[in-house]
């Protein structure tokens, strides 16, 4: 709203120059606030069109973009007095909304992004309990590594244990599988967390079935809304009649003419 205002300033001095009304117009100083304010709400659009996409992954984006919006509305010694009561409305606003985020969630949704697991966003003191959670989550995840098991004759099992290269008997548990997928490195953020983990499956069998869980759930409701208003477009009264699986078929169609015309 405040950006179409701007970019038709003149248009909408013009108009009401040759009107007759009552309306109080922005004088030069008012203009510039919306002018600064503008710049301010930048990354609020941007994060919002960020969390309510349906095509990637969105929910360990989360806790990156609130730190990113936290850090953008901190007070300079630049800002003017308006700036500054504006900031800080805005910081008491967006911290009550963080109330209600399920932050166990989105952290370790966060750690087991590739793009993020350095866990930048979060204070460092808050950063070991979330690789805990993922030990403790890992622990309760069946080890998919493991094959069927199968009848094997005495005397090879016994000569397979004294030819053993470790002297331990215990294998390689949650600490060591956390440990490995902490040393690779992180990847771009353009890169698809998705793709990485289904290239690095075989490395990271048990914490890849984990990353799938968290990264595959959306960050917002946007993507459901959107499809219930699809489907409301679709639904209306001059067409009560369909059938609810020539709806599904109608919804999928919208769908991959959508794609198709993105992709173009």
């Amino acid at each position: 709203m405040i950006s179409r205002l701007l970019k038709n300033q003149e248009a909408v001095k013009a108009t009401l120059a040759k009107q007759k009304h009552n309306l109080t117009m922005l004088t030069t100083a008012e203009w510039d606030r919306l002018q600064r304010l503008e710049t301010l709400l930048k990354p609020c659009r941007y994060v919002t069109e960020l969390l309510g996409g349906e095509t990637y992954v969105s929910c360990s984006v989360v806790l990156p973009a609130l730190r990113h919006l936290t850090r953008t509305m901190e007070v300079s010694d630049d800002d003017p007095a308006y700036v500054v009561r504006f900031k800080a409305a805005f910081k008491k606003d967006l911290s009550q909304r963080q109330d209600a985020l399920n932050h166990g969630w989105l952290r370790v949704a966060t750690a087991l992004d590739p793009r993020f697991k350095d866990l930048k966003c979060l204070p460092r003191g808050e950063r070991g309990g979330v690789w805990t959670s993922v030990e403790a989550l890992l622990q309760k995840e069946p080890d998919r590594a493991t094959p069927e098991p199968t009848e094997e004759p005495a005397r090879k099992r016994s000569f397979l244990l004294f030819n053993s290269d470790s002297e331990s008997e215990d294998e390689e548990g949650p600490n060591g599988a956390l440990g490995r997928y902490r040393a690779e490195p992180t990847i771009s953020e353009t890169d698809c967390p998705l793709k990485w983990w289904s290239t690095h499956e075989g490395a990271h069998p048990q914490l890849s079935a984990l990353a799938r869980k968290y990264l595959g759930s959306p960050a917002t409701s946007v993507p459901c809304e959107r499809l219930f208003s699809l489907a409301g477009n679709i639904v209306q009264k001059k067409r009560a009649a369909l059938s609810s699986e020539n709806v599904n078929r109608l919804v999928c169609l919208s769908n991959w003419l959508k794609e198709k015309k993105q992709n173009k």
